[in-house]
């Protein structure tokens, strides 16, 4: 559970960033962690780490991963689709393929807005 509460500060982090016009890297983000958690880099790497690697596995078999309040990372389908090329002017087919999504929770859209 202490490393969910890591998880989500460090990521509540990342966006208070983005809003501000700068981006957080990931080892501004591990140090943020460190300092807020009073332990160390290392441990927050690992952690930080183990989150991305979790969610990737879950939305690679289907499952969304739900953290109420902060928000919800699925998989989206986009069909296929015709696009035309910028270097050539030519259309050409873009295949359909499932991407990362997420949909911030209702507490994280009240921190940045």
């Amino acid at each position: 559970m202490y490393t969910l509460v890591l998880i989500v500060d460090a990521l509540l982090m990342i966006e208070i960033f983005r809003s501000k016009g700068s981006c957080m890297n990931k080892a501004q983000l591990v140090e943020r962690m460190a300092k807020s958690a009073k332990t160390s880099k290392a441990v927050c790497k690992d952690a930080l780490e183990a989150f991305i690697a979790s969610v990737g596995t879950a939305l690679k078999t289907g499952k969304p991963v739900v953290l109420t309040g902060f928000g919800t990372f699925s998989v989206m389908k986009r069909k296929a689709r015709t696009g035309v090329n910028p270097a050539t002017g030519k259309k050409m087919q873009i295949p359909a393929k499932k991407v990362p999504k997420f949909k911030p929770g209702k507490a994280l859209k009240g921190l940045v807005g």
